[in-house]
């Protein structure tokens, strides 16, 4: 067997397959047949994107079941462009898709769904399309994403379901913070995801991790504006996988909604969060930086006089600092049937201007200690 450094890599570039760099013909075409000829290289496969616009007019999807190839690099320099008129992809769950891929790397570009005319017609009441995650990969393997920017997404940014050993780094997202339900990163029913040295604006969670994820680690990350980096919402089935193993580290929370927010609905399950760890987070100006709602339940829709089921323990909260927007900076709402247990608070710091912050717990349990400021309610 040769040696990786001796392995030639083949290189498809878009426009040899009548890809046009000017933002107006479709070139979605072309895409899928750099990807075809990258999928059956039997050596490792760059699919490249020059400087330009790219029209990407309907949803797409990369394919890799078949896949001769055991590594895929999508080097993009350009930017790929949805329409303008929201109809084209608004319909499609997903704009660009990668299903059942291994050993993908999507490096740099930027991926610009052009989402403002479809959260127009939703502010409007018009009847609207539900909207395009832009870039959803779907029980994946071994996925790098690097460097890359997402603007306006028409729904979701970046999502993540059914897979395995992927790392984020150097990710950037960016949507207004009145757009609806632009989260910036979410992650469902995956394990062994890294998200590193990434900003996301958006006007949903920057983070947001659903039901069925396990050993997700986060450090450096800049979130704001946006509803900060949640667990959940979970429990809204009966039946759901946990979370667990969940580390958030060296964060920054920048007028969000919401910090570190663990959010559960007010309906019966059997799900759990355990085993989560939030350290070194930095709040500036957070309206809740630590938050735990166990009873979310929107106007009182799907979940009248239910309480949640989902069993929330062992979660840490340590060198937490910062402002908060409103005085109760540390909230614990929890339910007499299935209490947070286990909750640790250690070296958290938060100041409400010139007042004292304060806490408050409902039916949550465990261990406060080192500089507290609001004093804990635990």
């Amino acid at each position: 067997m040769l040696p990786s450094q001796w392995i030639t890599k083949v290189t498809y570039n878009v426009l040899s397959f009548g890809a046009k760099a000017n933002g107006r013909l479709d070139s979605r075409s072309a895409f899928l047949k750099a990807w075809g000829l990258a999928c059956n290289s039997t050596n490792p496969a760059i699919i490249y994107v020059p400087i330009g616009r790219y029209l990407i007019g309907s949803a797409i999807t990369f394919s890799g079941q078949a896949c001769k190839s055991k590594a895929i690099t999508m080097k993009i320099d350009g930017t790929l462009v949805a329409p303008s008129t929201y109809n084209a992809i608004g319909n499609a769950q997903v704009w660009i898709k990668f299903y059942r891929t291994n050993h993908v790397t999507i490096s740099g570009g930027t991926l610009d769904a052009q989402g403002s005319s479809l959260w127009a017609c939703k502010s409007s009441g018009k009847t609207c399309p539900k909207g395009a995650t832009t870039l959803g990969i779907y029980h994946s393997q071994n996925i790098v994403i690097s460097n890359l920017r997402s603007l306006n997404s028409q729904m979701f940014h970046i999502l993540l379901y059914a897979c395995t050993n992927a790392k984020l780094q150097g990710v950037s997202i960016s949507a207004p913070g009145l757009s609806p339900n632009t989260d910036g990163i979410h992650l469902s029913s995956s394990t062994g995801v890294t998200i590193l040295n990434s900003k996301i604006s958006t006007g949903d969670d920057c983070i947001s991790i659903g039901p069925g994820n396990s050993n997700v680690w986060i450090e450096k990350v800049v979130c704001g504006p946006g509803h900060g980096i949640s667990i959940g919402s979970l429990g809204w089935d009966v039946i759901e996988a946990g979370v667990q193993n969940v580390t958030v580290k060296t964060a920054t929370f920048i007028g969000s909604d919401n910090g570190l927010r663990i959010k559960t609905w007010a309906r019966l399950s059997n799900g759990f969060v355990k085993d989560v760890v939030f350290q070194h987070a930095s709040m500036v100006n957070v309206k809740n930086p630590i938050l735990i709602d166990a009873n979310y339940c929107p106007n009182n829709e799907n979940c009248p006089n239910q309480v949640s089921g989902v069993k929330i323990s062992n979660v840490l909260y340590e060198d937490v600092h910062g402002t908060s927007a409103t005085r109760v900076a540390v909230k614990f709402d929890c339910r007499k049937g299935k209490p947070c247990t286990n909750i640790r608070l250690k070296d958290v710091n938060l100041k409400y201007g010139g007042q004292p912050a304060v806490s408050s717990c409902s039916y949550a349990a465990g261990t406060a200690s080192g500089l507290l400021q609001p004093t804990s309610c635990l």
